[in-house]
């Protein structure tokens, strides 16, 4: 697939030696992420793309200093009856709550259908040249679900699965993208479009405007229904780091079992990654938006 990491190595190791994005260029010479970090970027000489095997190679360094290990925990299951469901976080459900947080899981996917139905009509009609990226993530997988119900019923014990899973924002989720010279007017163009389906826009947040360690628009919509789902906004370079850069980063910072020490490391890689994204013209004017009792 376009830009994904098995892409992105073909495309590495077409590249002659010597050149800034080759992966034989010496180790010495980007062999630590921070090396030059205090240096505003040269965006005459290099850019978000010639800095991605650096990235790559500090994550795999990051890796081999803090493995996957230490951020997880045995999960005992074997005194659990039959029919419930226990997570890799410890999260619980009794055998009738998971088989209704199943009946619930059902019906979403059902939802979705609908919703990615209209999502693609939208990509068809746009005038901007927008994209949708990572359609097969479209909804949460089963298990994050079962994951995210339990910790709401670990909250509040007397709602039903249903309606943990109705406070829940990105059950379904989806991703725009577009090239930095479109992306304003893109975001403009997806939202009317959205809007004149009936789906209202409850949440808006740019984290182009103040956030050093994400870049990108998360808008979270709502049904005629009443259904929850998520649009986020990328262009090419938001969209890889995000997915193919940082993501196991950010799944790290999440983790409880992760020290602060740690969670304080990854925070300066998002950091340096975020630092080579280019702000698209115009995207910083987006502003904030939130219903009241979204």
């Amino acid at each position: 697939m376009p830009w994904s990491r098995a892409d992105l190595q073909q495309r590495l190791e077409r590249l002659p030696p010597g050149h800034p994005s080759s992966p034989r260029t010496g180790d010495a010479d980007i062999n630590h992420l921070a090396e030059n970090s205090d240096r505003e970027p040269d965006t005459a000489k290099r850019d978000y793309w010639t800095e991605v095997p650096r990235f790559l190679r500090a994550w795999a360094d990051y890796m081999h200093r803090w493995p996957a290990e230490r951020a997880t925990s045995a999960v005992d299951r074997s005194q659990d009856p039959e029919g419930s469901w226990r997570g890799d976080g410890g999260q619980y459900l009794s055998p009738k709550e998971h088989a209704q947080a199943n009946d619930v899981i059902a019906t979403v996917q059902q939802k979705e259908k609908i919703v990615t139905g209209h999502m693609i009509e939208t990509e068809r009609e746009n005038t901007c040249g927008g994209w949708l990226a990572g359609l097969k993530f479209a909804r949460k997988g089963e298990e994050r679900l079962k994951e995210k119900i339990a910790d709401e019923l670990g909250i509040t014990p007397a709602i039903k699965p249903e309606e943990a899973i109705s406070k829940l924002n990105d059950v379904i989720r989806y991703t725009f993208c577009f090239e930095p010279e479109d992306y304003a007017a893109g975001y403009s163009d997806v939202r009317q479009r959205l809007e004149a389906r009936e789906y209202r826009m409850v949440y808006c947040k740019n984290h182009w405007r103040d956030d050093p360690e994400y870049k990108g628009i998360n808008t979270r919509w709502r049904t005629p229904e009443g259904q929850r789902f998520e649009v986020q906004f990328h262009t090419a370079e938001s969209y890889h780091a995000k997915q193919e850069v940082t993501h196991s980063s950010y799944e790290r910072i999440r983790n409880p079992l992760t020290s602060d020490d740690e969670r304080g490391e990854l925070e300066a890689f998002q950091r340096e990654v975020s630092r080579w994204i280019p702000v698209p013209e115009g995207a910083r004017e987006i502003l904030d938006y939130s219903v009241r009792g979204r």
